[in-house]
């Protein structure tokens, strides 16, 4: 493997940029890596070979002629394959799009190829974005490069896998219910999922129009800081889209921690969780308090009423958005996600209606709970990744546990709310499976929650990088 294929993209941006590194070389090496260790991990539906060179010899030729475009030219992106791409196979991991080839691409595909992007491929989904565990796909599961025998979670769990185990320098992935978030955890990497209306959903192939949220996947915070740069603009044909100014997300890497406030909820977050991510998270509450924050307890009860909100409006959207496809090809449906699909029928109208006026009152308790501190930390997931197609699981020595509620439990509720999420690697199991911790912001202000996330990072990313690297060169 060359050694390049294991840098992040800030620090292959430079050598990009002044020639050392050519976008032929990367995309060359990012094709047979995918070649050789893709069949283990199966995190591609396709790769994008002929034309990931034919743009990469591109954009060789704008680098050398001066054109630089910034530090995502030239770099190969991994797409979920719910996100259209012009003229590329998007068949959202189900059998009903397996030939299916859009005529435009998604608004946030466009905003990658002008900051230079190269798509080397389209990741595996679980069918239609409806999962958790990441599982459920028409190709077959996405298998953890940490242990194939293990899930990625879901839904991003191709795009989640693929940038773990160097076949992409990044990726783009959808949170409905954590689908950035419970991948990157489990494979032991960066995932965002930003501000509701940040980033525009048109062209993407929707699950539930009011907690869609598309989000990067990196290896490292800094990286991803640069693809929400690009990802993040107004677009006025997206009617969720809301026009902010234009910043720059990593403006705050490097300020100190000093006079800072982590909340950490006293309730809900750190109830059931498994005993090595307690002892992580307690790690991490410690180095932050040793860079000079102040940790305070904060009074945030996540209500039955918020959970049961955002199911009812999961479920009653996602059945809207597929009734057609449920009627017209009854028998190309995974039968657990057509199950779950159909239990949209069961809502009735004054139930939706509440759970809309419950969300408002779920965004009312974070920005309560938000007055007194910087950000919110909380654990990212509550267990250690499971055995793909487990669907019962244990939580502190008690069995039972339906997998997706249980995957779903400290994700899920800032997708109802919209507010800004961050997972960064924090440490191990015992048994070398990845863990991470959960950085919950105010609305627009996922620079502080990179702030914070690579604060942490530069404490402990030698220790993760390295465990990592010695894993992924044994694939």
């Amino acid at each position: 493997m060359n050694d390049f294929l294991s840098k992040e993209i800030h620090s292959l941006a430079k050598q990009i940029k002044k020639g050392e590194i050519s976008p032929v070389q990367l995309v060359k090496s990012t094709i047979d890596r995918i070649k050789k260790t893709d069949p283990s991990l199966n995190a591609y539906i396709t790769v994008n070979e002929d034309k990931a060179l034919k743009d990469a010899n591109e954009m060789e030729k704008e680098i050398k002629q001066g054109n630089y475009k910034g530090p995502l030219h030239g770099i190969p992106i991994g797409i979920k394959d719910n996100i259209f791409t012009k003229g590329i196979k998007t068949t959202m991991g189900s059998e009903i799009y397996r030939n299916f080839s859009p005529k435009e691409n998604a608004f946030v595909i466009n905003r990658l190829i002008k900051a230079g992007a190269i798509i080397i491929g389209k990741n595996n989904t679980h069918q239609f974005a409806f999962g958790p565990t990441g599982d459920r796909s028409h190709v077959g599961p996405a298998h953890n490069p940490y242990n194939i025998k293990k899930m990625t979670g879901g839904s991003s769990g191709g795009s989640a896998a693929a940038v773990s185990a160097y076949l992409c320098f990044g990726a783009l992935g959808t949170d409905t219910g954590g689908s950035v978030r419970v991948p990157a955890s489990f494979c032991g990497i960066v995932g965002m999922k930003p501000t509701f209306g940040s980033i525009s959903n048109r062209g993407v192939y929707p699950l539930s129009w009011s907690l869609d949220h598309v989000g990067p996947l990196t290896r490292s915070v800094i990286d991803n800081a640069l693809l929400l740069n690009e990802m993040v603009a107004y677009d006025r044909e997206d009617p969720k889209s809301i026009r902010r100014k234009k910043e720059d997300y990593t403006r705050l890497l490097g300020k100190d921690m000093k006079g800072k406030i982590i909340g950490i909820p006293t309730a809900y977050y750190y109830e059931d969780i498994d005993e090595e991510i307690q002892s992580a998270i307690k790690n991490v509450i410690h180095t932050f308090e040793m860079l000079g924050a102040e940790i305070r307890q904060i009074k945030l009860s996540i209500s039955e009423r918020s959970l049961e909100a955002q199911r009812i409006i999961l479920r009653t959207e996602a059945y809207t958005v597929h009734e057609n496809n449920l009627k017209e090809y009854p028998d190309l449906w995974d039968e657990e996600v057509k199950e779950r699909l159909q239990t949209g029928l069961l809502t009735k109208g004054f139930e939706f209606a509440r759970a809309l006026q419950n969300r408002e009152l779920a965004k009312k308790e974070f920005n309560e709970a938000l007055d007194d501190c910087d950000i919110l930390l909380t654990p990212t997931m509550s267990i250690l990744p499971p055995d793909i197609g487990s669907r019962d699981v244990t939580i502190t020595n008690r069995y039972g546990n339906h997998i997706r509620s249980t995957i779903t439990k400290l994700t899920s509720p800032t997708n109802l709310n919209g507010f800004p999420s961050l997972t960064v690697p924090c440490g191990f199991s015992k048994d070398s499976l990845p863990i991470g911790v959960q950085l919950i912001g105010k609305e627009f202000d996922e620079a502080t929650l990179y702030q914070f996330g690579f604060a942490l990072e530069q404490e402990i990313s030698q220790e993760i990088n390295k465990k990592r690297h010695s894993i992924m060169l044994s694939l």
